[in-house]
């Protein structure tokens, strides 16, 4: 979920901080509703709060930007990081392979899916220049068809799994819908602690 360096971002001068202090903030800026943790936890009731992030996560996205100049949205959210019209454009992106995923899983027996290279992506001139407003359709739009398919799904249906070659193990689809309905929060408030932190409310 997170980007390699951009050369064109640059970072706040660190004057007296220390290396302890400056891992501590970046640590902060990268995970402002902190790092994604799966307890294994998948009942009824945790995979509809689940579904209902996955559902509420594309008005939240719009809600975020709305308003924001040009200027704004090439912003990167944190030094060295992805700008707001960047992460974005990285939500749909990112939404489409895990639908994808979730679609082989339910009817392959345990496939190996494809990883993406999403910080290379993320630099590709539509996601680094483009309007913002095809990424927040796409997205409403992808929700709605991914939501159609989990709401129909049976119980057993959450056990399906993938192999995730660059993690080396299987997902299992409970944990799969439990990373993205965090994934969507995760960068909604990534832009919004950056409105916050710049006054831009």
């Amino acid at each position: 979920m997170e980007p390699r360096a951009l050369p064109a971002a640059r970072g706040p001068r660190i004057g007296s901080k220390n290396k302890t202090e400056v891992a501590a903030m970046m640590d902060d800026l990268r995970y402002p509703i902190g790092p994604f943790r799966y307890a294994g936890d998948g009942s009824p009731a945790r995979r509809d709060q689940w579904i209902g992030e996955i559902a509420a996560a594309a008005g939240q996205l719009r809600a975020a930007v709305a308003g924001l100049s040009p200027a704004q949205l090439d912003t990167p959210y944190r030094p060295e990081g992805w700008t707001v019209r960047q992460v974005v454009h990285h939500l749909p992106d990112s939404h489409l392979n895990a639908y994808t995923r979730i679609k082989l899983a339910l009817t392959e027996e345990e496939p190996t899916i494809k990883p993406y290279e999403e910080a290379r992506w993320a630099e590709l001139p539509d996601a680094r220049t483009g309007p913002v407003e095809p990424s927040l359709a796409l997205l409403e739009f992808l929700h709605q068809r991914w939501l159609l398919l989990l709401r129909s799904l049976r119980p057993a249906d959450f056990s399906r799994r993938f192999r995730h070659p660059e993690h080396g193990r299987m997902f299992d689809l409970d944990e799969a819908v439990a990373m993205y309905a965090w994934h969507g929060k995760h960068h909604v408030a990534h832009v919004t602690s950056l409105r916050r932190r710049m006054g831009w409310e």
